[in-house]
């Protein structure tokens, strides 16, 4: 019995260490693309009662037509979607992730959907730099790279990390933290939804170019994912989804 378990660990062992993404020509025959997301995290992904949607929700509906396929969403916790995405539980993660030179080693980048980067909000009219947060209590989101950065800043007397952005936002919101460190676009969203609130926005932290994830490796699913994006920036559906949601174009130029 003992040996028949050790053949069993072994081999269970094996089958998870070769299994294999699965490539745009086996996504192409099952007509199926699995794709996660956070779905908590507006106006680029998010929830309206049971229906997920926004920006990139949108866009990856735009890019999954023209590579011929449809979407099956998963939609999770935002530090789980790359650990799940080298489990092979689902094809792409489009959730607005920064290329980094560590998630590069994990996960393969296809070429930038847009760029932005991590600003500054506040309600203290006097913080608006880098300079301003020493001293102060920042909030950001687990596992992003605005957590990566803050967390380099010197002088802060303390950072506070949640779950999702939209709690980051909110201890702002409530006075439990000096300052917010979040996406351009998702503070700007943020200042219109609630004018009431007395956010303000501050300087960049840092700027980044933002990118879906496959498998490492899958060459084949990011070369189909980089022709279908090309197709959707010449052909004004970018622009349009952007627009929409974003309220400008915010292509990588």
């Amino acid at each position: 019995m003992n040996s028949l378990r050790r053949f069993l660990a072994v081999a269970l062992v094996f089958a998870a260490t070769t299994a294999h993404a699965r490539t745009f020509e086996e996504i192409k025959k099952a007509g199926t693309i699995v794709i996660a997301s956070e779905g908590a995290f507006p106006p680029f992904n998010h929830f309206e009662g049971p229906k997920l949607t926004g920006f990139e929700i949108e866009l990856a509906e735009a890019l999954a037509q023209k590579m011929g396929v449809k979407v099956e969403w998963k939609a999770l916790s935002f530090d789980a979607l790359l650990a799940g995405l080298r489990q092979d539980r689902w094809d792409v993660v489009i959730a607005s992730f920064g290329i980094t030179p560590e998630r590069s080693k994990a996960v393969t980048f296809t070429n930038p959907y847009y760029c932005s980067g991590g600003i500054i909000v506040a309600k203290d009219p006097a913080i608006k730099t880098v300079a301003d947060l020493q001293g102060k209590v920042v909030s950001v989101q687990t596992g992003t790279t605005y957590l990566e950065n803050v967390q380099k800043l010197p002088g802060l007397k303390a950072m506070k990390n949640f779950p999702k952005d939209t709690d980051a936002r909110a201890a702002l919101v409530a006075g439990r933290v000096d300052a917010w460190v979040t996406d351009r676009f998702v503070a700007m969203q943020a200042l219109k939804a609630d004018p009431k609130a007395g956010l303000r926005t501050g300087d960049f932290v840092f700027v980044e170019k933002i990118a879906p994830a496959v498998q490492k490796g899958n060459t084949s699913l990011a070369a189909a994912l980089d022709k279908a994006l090309a197709e959707i920036l010449a052909d004004g559906t970018y622009e349009k989804i952007s627009k929409k949601w974003m309220g400008e174009d915010i292509r990588c130029r």
